[in-house]
């Protein structure tokens, strides 16, 4: 009967190791204190969390508030800061304006202070006239001609028109008229414009034929409501009082 030889090398199932087994527990144990001490706190803290979100959302509607002052407080002086320009570029404007009007009634008042001194304060109201001619000779036979005109009846209107003259005398031994053209020596010549309201004096130069003596100077006014025509001696015109 053969012997059986037993197997050099036996298969033997591996217990499980009590080590691994109290490793797994302590960990599980471990996990199990985390969450609780997790949860504990949590329910401790939840009183504090919410009193602490509560304020940080005063906090943010307090900064968001602050934020929207500062930024209107921002467009406010800017706001300001223009409008202090415009008042004072307007009050630049309007000193400049009153220094202007200043100066038109200055002007104002010494023309009339100078026409009472001119027609007498007391004297007649008059209305559009011929105040003054006066001629004075210049180089190559002209003459420079001022003439000053006046009014008083309607104080504070404006006058406006044309004025012309000619010279009446004697040439090669026979009475002759130069006219306006020829005086200017030009056809068709315009009348010298005037505007004014108390007095104006209108200058120019004007020249004389050769061989021609002057005796009279006649002015003639043309307006829109006024024609005056005026005769002025030349011997007083040319000795600067020609009336």
């Amino acid at each position: 009967m053969p012997v059986s030889i037993p197997p050099r090398y036996q298969i033997v199932p591996r217990r499980p190791s009590r080590r691994g087994l109290w490793m797994a527990g302590a960990v599980l144990l471990w996990a199990a204190t985390v969450v609780g001490v997790w949860q504990l706190a949590t329910w401790r803290a939840a009183p504090a969390m919410a009193s602490l979100q509560k304020q940080l959302g005063q906090a943010r509607a307090v900064l968001a508030e602050e934020r929207a002052r500062s930024t209107g407080l921002g467009q406010r002086e800017a706001t300001l800061a223009v409008s202090e320009r415009i008042s004072r570029s307007a009050n630049g404007e309007l000193q400049a304006t009153l220094a202007e009007r200043d100066e038109e009634i200055a002007g104002l008042r010494a023309d009339l202070a100078f026409y009472e001194r001119l027609v007498g304060a007391t004297g007649q109201r008059k209305g559009l006239s011929v105040h003054q001619a006066e001629f004075l000779p210049d180089a190559g036979g002209a003459w420079q001609y001022q003439i000053m005109l006046t009014q008083s009846l309607n104080r504070g209107a404006i006058s406006q028109g044309q004025m012309r003259f000619a010279v009446e005398g004697v040439r090669s031994g026979k009475l002759a008229t130069i006219g306006w053209d020829d005086l200017q020596q030009k056809s068709q010549s315009p009348g010298q414009p005037y505007s004014f309201r108390y007095f104006q004096q209108l200058d120019g130069r004007v020249m004389l034929p050769a061989g021609f003596t002057p005796q009279r100077v006649k002015v003639q006014l043309a307006g829109q409501d006024a024609a005056v025509e005026q005769a002025f001696d030349w011997k007083l015109a040319i000795a600067g009082g020609g009336k």
